[in-house]
């Protein structure tokens, strides 16, 4: 890049000394021809020529014709350096001040409702999501994880989208069902959990994590972490657990433990058809403080011509206004 701009710098520089060279010769070629004439067609021209007003017309073209030619090699040159598109850099590091949310659905054949409840009021609250970022893991008898955290909402529309349209089962082997099966049971919500909780990145960082946990706590199975491990893994880790259960309140047993491991964390659990609904609980997830993310160190080349195109604009108009005034 550097070296085109000093090309055309360098053409520039050469059109002016060709123009230069060409308007010294025309001009020369015109000064002899006319003396000729002037002396051959006008008697006693020397006396005119010692006249003051006419020195002094002499001097102001002779100074006129100057300034054309000044401001034809301020323009042409400039007009090269705006051509060859000069450019400046600037050093930013992006912050990140966002919040980490982590989505954990059980997609047993009883939670589909739920789910897909869920993942819609997830998709209306992205509007107003000022850098957050979503991730998404669903569980059965394994958990999978469908996209990981990421602040790019368009991509996350579309994948909430697709994760709902699965719950509609149009498909003979419905999204919701692959790598979710892959164990003995269902519901093994400690599992579940524990893979959730190891999909937040930078462990070493101060950051804001939660975990929306929709999950009916019915476990059919032996699962490798039960949920009071998963809990404890998910507290040393920072991360507060926010558990919706469609069943709170009808078995008393359940609930308990699923309010209990939440509430181990710093979160809290949730009925379904409480009047707390999932905006509610992600506004609770946006009191907390958010922590500075540093990205690396970019640097940014921009084209910065505006100085050179208000010189180039009033060398050009100069040169039009001189040229009109010596013509006059």
């Amino acid at each position: 890049m550097a070296l085109a701009n000093a090309w055309m710098v360098i053409l520039a520089a050469a059109v002016v000394v060709v123009a230069v060279g060409v308007g010294l010769a025309l001009g020369l070629r015109r000064r002899g021809g006319p003396r000729a004439a002037d002396t051959a067609r006008v008697a006693r021209a020397e006396r005119l020529r010692a006249l003051p007003s006419f020195r002094q017309a002499l001097s102001r073209r002779v100074l006129a014709l100057s300034g054309i030619l000044a401001l034809g090699a301020v323009a042409a040159l400039t007009a090269g350096v705006v051509a060859a598109r000069p450019m400046s850099a600037q050093t930013i590091q992006p912050v990140d001040t966002s919040r980490d949310i982590m989505l954990c659905l059980d997609v047993s054949g009883s939670m589909s409702e739920v789910d897909v409840e869920v993942l819609s009021v997830f998709d209306e609250l992205l509007d107003g999501f000022e850098g957050e970022r979503i991730g998404l893991t669903i569980f059965n008898s394994s958990p999978v994880q469908i996209f990981p955290l990421t602040d790019d909402y368009d991509f996350i529309r579309e994948h909430l989208a697709s994760m709902m349209k699965s719950f509609d089962y149009v498909d003979k082997i419905p999204e919701h069902w692959v790598g979710t099966l892959n164990g003995d049971g269902a519901s093994l919500i400690g599992d579940g959990l524990a893979a959730c909780t190891m999909g937040f990145d930078h462990p070493d960082d101060d950051r804001s994590r939660s975990v929306v946990f929709a999950t009916d706590n019915e476990v059919n199975g032996a699962s490798i972490v039960t949920l009071d491990e998963a809990a404890a893994y998910a507290a040393s880790k920072g991360v507060r657990v926010f558990a919706i259960n469609p069943v709170q309140g009808k078995d008393a047993t359940v609930s308990a433990e699923l309010t209990a491991a939440a509430e181990a964390t710093g979160g809290a659990a949730f009925g379904l058809r409480d009047t707390t609904t999932v905006s509610d609980i992600v506004d609770q997830v946006q009191e907390q403080e958010a922590t500075a993310l540093r990205g690396e160190a970019q640097v940014v080349w921009s084209d910065s011509p505006d100085l050179w195109i208000a010189l180039l604009s009033i060398a050009a108009l100069g040169f039009v206004l001189v040229v009109w005034r010596v013509r006059l």
